[in-house]
Order: structure tokens, then sequence, then C-alpha cells
């Protein structure tokens, strides 16, 4: 059983940049589409963005589309999700998670999830 595992969070302030790492625990993530969710205080788990097995095909939420890279690293086994121009409303705990199909935007179709990163940005 695959298990992501997220690193890289923090505080930080408005206009900063930070990275988000996520690895395999355990399998790898071999043929798995990878997707970064993330989950604000009284609201519900949204869609951050997604990434391929191949890498060839890549998609974002329209709130982060030009300020974050989703990427990665097979041969490392890891995701990264790099986030610039940080925006007090990106503030949320970041999910790593993965889907046994080969590319999926939906969270419904994920199958193993990290415990999450919390994420601030401060004003």
């Amino acid at each position: 059983q695959v298990q992501p595992v997220e690193s890289g969070g923090g505080l930080v302030q408005t206009g900063d940049s930070l990275r988000l790492s996520c690895s395999a625990s355990g399998l790898s993530f071999s043929g798995y589409a990878l997707g970064w969710f993330r989950q604000a205080p009284g609201k519900e788990r949204e869609f951050v963005a997604s990434i391929s097995w191949t890498v060839a095909r890549s998609n974002y939420a329209d709130s982060v589309k030009g300020r974050f890279t989703i990427s990665r690293d097979n041969a490392k086994n890891t995701v990264y999700l790099q986030m610039n121009s940080l925006k007090p409303e990106d503030t949320a705990v970041y999910y790593c998670a993965a889907s046994g199909r080969s590319y999926s935007t939906l969270e419904r179709e994920y199958d193993y999830w990290g415990q999450g990163t919390q994420v601030t940005v401060s004003s």
C-alpha cells in the first residue's frame, strides 16, 4: 500500500514562496497519478493540482494557476508543489494523494492520502 508523506509546510508572509514535497512510504508512486489538495478551516477539501504518471499532463485550480507548479521526480519517487506569490487565502492543510489512475483531478478517484502539512500565510 502506498502511503504519501508530505513535508515542507510552514508559516510564511504574503508574497513568499514555499515548496512542498511528498514521498511514498512503502511502495512506489510508479504508475500513479499524484495530486495536491487543500482544506482551509471551516471549508471542504479542494483540488489544487495534479500530474499524470508520465508527467505529460498537469492541471491546476483556477485560484492557483500561474502561481503554483506541480512536478514529480519518478526516480526519487517524489512529487513537489512549488508555491509562489502566496496569499493569506492559501492558508490550509495541504494533502498529497495518489490515484491508481494514470491521471485524475477528482478527489474521489484518489486512493491514498497523506496526513497533510500546514501552510499558513500571514498578511
